[in-house]
């Protein structure tokens, strides 16, 4: 019996003359190891089902290549695929292609085995605390300067948006934020909102303006120390230049980029809570992708933090592939030549999500889907099955790479039912 049915158009959200949905026949998409999963595959062009059209498929461990391929013919527009088990746990990816004409359509879906017993390979380095305790003590020598514009075109009638412009890490040293906070008078609990990966822009803050008008003080930072009042081609111009700062000095942990990233998010945490209409009480640190990361690092490092929203985050696991399974975005064993070497590996161990997880106490709230080539479902059940505090997951098996609007405004609930 087929479960939980995954719809996609093709190219979505654009407009699409054809429509595949896959049913596995589990609604959850989960299976014991060893158990075996089908999936029934529809294709519809322009509603109709397509009789006799020949579907491909290559069936792979989630982000592996070279897996067992096959064709079903489809009849009244629908085809059962036998997708095997695993004898590990993990997810199977079935890839799927179809072509009318010349026009070729693709789709996939990712099943389960047993996740909740996935585990890292990423290992706890012995003086990891005393390494991140030795750098937010030379962060926290920094003078805290910054200088705050209020942005009228980003405010409502409940709520004033601010430019911040903040000094953290080391002297000259920068970050710019987004404050919005609650017009009324009052104490509030403070969010922080680390950004997902890439040299963009800041999201315009209206997007999340919602956070402020119904009660809490938030921060949504960027991570270059880029002004988000460039211009979009003065960014596209600076990101072309940038190089991938995700592999930047990442042989000497010392000197990896992402330390002064991490630093940054503690050192926005010391300005949030400096703030005089801070609650004193209430800290909270949300996001996804890279943002996700953060957010799961920024409580592991900073016992201010009182609770934490984490998305399908990113730097989870990153040598998984030296098992032989998906590891975590930036995908470095999969997508860089050169970075299987010890000195790097060391340095991961360091800045690794996982690592981070395994210190968090507060509760954390994650959600993440299993169709994501980005952020790999393997590696959100890896940050979560190492999670030692309390916990809770919201699972959208259909999700790629993306929330919704009602997901990412459930986040506010969840918070506001975990204030102290």
């Amino acid at each position: 019996m087929f479960g939980h049915i995954s719809v996609s158009a093709e190219n979505y959200p654009y407009r699409s003359d054809v429509l595949w949905v896959t049913v596995p026949d589990h609604a959850d998409w989960l299976y014991k190891t060893g158990e075996k999963a089908e999936v029934e595959v529809q294709f519809y062009r322009y509603g109709i089902p397509q009789d006799g059209l020949k579907v491909n498929y290559e069936i792979a461990p989630d982000m592996m290549s070279d897996g067992k391929t096959g064709e079903v013919t489809l009849k009244n527009g629908r085809a059962v695929i036998d997708m095997g088990t695993m004898k590990q746990p993990g997810f199977l990816d079935c890839r799927l292609t179809a072509s009318i004409g010349d026009k070729k359509y693709s789709h996939h879906v990712k099943v389960g085995f047993s996740p909740e017993k996935l585990q890292p390979y990423t290992k706890l380095p012995a003086d990891f605390t005393q390494f991140w305790e030795k750098n937010m003590a030379e962060a926290a020598k920094c003078p805290m300067k910054y200088t705050q514009k209020y942005v009228p075109e980003y405010s409502t009638e409940k709520a004033d948006c601010y430019l911040v412009k903040l000094q953290c890490f080391r002297p000259g040293n920068y970050v710019y934020a987004y404050l919005t906070r609650p017009k009324a008078e009052g104490k509030y609990p403070v969010v922080l909102c680390p950004p997902g990966a890439g040299v963009k822009t800041i999201k315009e803050p209206k997007r999340h303006i919602y956070y402020a008008e119904e009660g809490c003080i938030r921060l949504e930072m960027e991570i270059h120390g880029l002004n988000p009042e460039l211009s979009e081609q003065d960014f596209k111009d600076i990101s072309a230049a940038f190089g991938n700062y995700l592999v930047n000095g990442i042989d000497n942990r010392d000197n990896y980029y992402m330390k002064k990233v991490y630093m940054a998010c503690v050192r926005c945490i010391d300005f949030l809570t400096s703030l005089p209409d801070w609650d004193g009480k209430n800290v909270i640190v949300q996001g996804g992708s890279q943002g996700g990361a953060l957010a799961l690092i920024t409580a592991g490092l900073d016992k201010r933090v009182t609770a934490c929203v984490a998305n399908h985050p990113a730097l989870s696991d990153m040598a998984g592939y030296k098992a032989g399974r998906a590891g975590g975005y930036p995908h470095l064993f999969k997508n860089y030549k050169g970075m299987d070497k010890t000195d790097i590996l060391n340095t991961l161990e360091y800045y690794d999500v996982v690592n981070f997880a395994r210190q968090i106490k507060v509760p954390v709230y994650m959600t993440w889907g299993y169709n994501d080539n980005t952020c790999p479902p393997t590696t959100s059940y890896i940050v979560y099955n190492i999670l030692d505090c309390p916990k809770e997951a919201l699972i959208t098996p259909i999700n790629e790479h993306w929330t919704s609007e009602a997901t990412e405004y459930g986040h506010l609930k969840w918070i506001q039912k975990h204030l102290k």
